[in-house]
């Protein structure tokens, strides 16, 4: 404890000198702004600048840094890239960063496993926050050196970063949703805008159709479009009420739909991994992914590759625009690190608008980078198009590993259709979810 607590008295002290020598002497300085009496004033680039000085100058020997990020070649390609581009920035000091294969969405636990020997820098969904916060895993973004990423990014994304009103990541990404991927050599935007029509093209030309219904975190998709609600509570515990019966569209009303979708010969209850070889050997035309997918659809479908929002499904008669999960990824610094200021500076990298656009192209991805998602290469991009039309109908994912067990079960039941009283199962299922 005490190790970790010197480090961390050496990296503020070396942060704020920096910011101090180049601040005006009444204002408190954290970094980018200068704040008093919470009005956000802009350093000039002089001022930026001589806070790096004073980080460089402080620094001796080797800094070494570790990177967790996705292990998708393309994420340890854009990455390694951007890490040797941060190298040459500050070629005056002698770096060692190693870039490592996470997977994101385990990234928390490997982190909490032991902090200390985590890596210095992490990407992770929104879904961990509050986990890492807890632990004490997170250095918060107390301080800047180039810009202020509350003031770069989108508003959602630094809000699901932020907690008790503190910052304690730096937004890089906006796309852990999911669309639809399709193939317009088969398929025509009217084919694309319902379930109905989706299936009818597709059995028409025996081709099939992917997404997978048995997850709870597709499967959320029907129930929230039907204006069913789940979400975890202030104590911890989930609340859903998919088993409603005096809403509009009831909890068996939904579960009806999505098995009478299930039944259809065109649709596969299918993985990422699973629906992408599908697409390659030319027998799935369309499938509910997200960007991860994108280099393996564009490859498969070749120039009839496009994508857009998820369609619309027919519940008691009425077409329901389907919702989903919206989520983001950020890049936390490891409250452990031993060189808390180089960490914080890489991060600031990797997470600004240039980087967020060549991670954008390389991977698929959407930034939250404002300007980098206005740009010609993201706008230009049918998935990014497609996950930004669809967060129109999107929810932030705040929902408790029950969700996630009890939601699959109930999912992988309808898409069987092996239940003789559907209430009891909607039942049982939210049981499971809100325990």
């Amino acid at each position: 404890m005490r190790k970790r607590f010197l480090s961390l008295v050496v990296a503020a002290g070396m942060i704020m000198a920096s910011l101090t020598a180049c601040g005006s002497g009444d204002k408190n300085s954290t970094g980018d702004a200068n704040k008093n009496n919470g009005e956000t004033q802009e350093l000039s680039d002089e001022e930026k600048q001589a806070a790096i000085d004073n980080l460089i100058a402080n620094t001796e020997g080797t800094v070494d840094l570790t990177l967790w990020c996705s292990e998708t070649q393309e994420y340890q390609d854009v990455m390694s890239e951007l890490v040797e581009n941060f190298k040459k920035e500050y070629k005056d000091v002698d770096f060692n960063i190693t870039v490592g294969a996470q997977s994101t969405a385990t990234c928390a636990k490997e982190v909490l496993n032991d902090v200390e020997a985590a890596a210095d820098l992490f990407v992770f969904p929104d879904d961990q926050v509050n986990d890492l916060v807890k632990a004490g895993a997170l250095q918060s973004v107390d301080a800047t050196f180039t810009y202020d990423p509350s003031q770069t990014n989108s508003e959602a994304t630094v809000d699901a970063a932020t907690v008790d009103g503190k910052l304690y990541a730096y937004p890089l990404t906006a796309s852990n949703g999911y669309f639809l991927y399709y193939n317009k050599n088969y398929l025509s935007e009217e084919d694309v805008a319902s379930w109905d029509n989706l299936l009818a093209a597709a059995n028409k030309q025996g081709k099939t159709v992917g997404m997978e219904f048995s997850g709870a975190w597709f499967l959320y998709g029907f129930f929230a479009g039907a204006g069913l609600e789940v979400y975890m509570q202030e104590d911890g515990k989930n609340y859903c009420n998919w088993n409603a019966t005096d809403t509009e569209y009831t909890g068996a009303d939904v579960a009806t739909a999505v098995t009478n979708i299930c039944k259809d010969e065109a649709a596969v209850n299918c993985s990422n991994e699973i629906a992408q070889a599908y697409a390659l050997k030319g027998d799935m035309i369309a499938d509910v992914n997200g960007t991860w997918a994108t280099s393996g659809f564009m490859e498969a479908f070749g120039d009839g590759y496009a994508a857009t929002k998820l369609p619309t499904f027919t519940v008691n008669g009425e077409q329901v625009q389907m919702s989903s999960f919206a989520g983001y990824a950020f890049i936390g610094v490891n409250a452990y690190s031993k060189n808390t200021g180089w960490a914080m500076l890489l991060a600031e990298y990797l997470s600004n608008e240039e980087s967020q656009t060549k991670i954008g192209i390389a991977t698929g991805e959407a930034p939250s980078n404002l300007k980098a998602a206005e740009s010609d290469e993201i706008v230009n991009s049918p998935a990014i198009s497609a996950l930004l039309d669809q967060s129109r109908f999107a929810h932030l994912q705040r929902v408790n590993s029950n969700f996630f067990s009890s939601g699959g079960t109930l999912g992988r039941a309808l898409k069987e259709g092996e239940y003789d009283d559907v209430q009891k199962l909607l039942d049982e299922a939210v049981e499971g979810i809100t325990q």
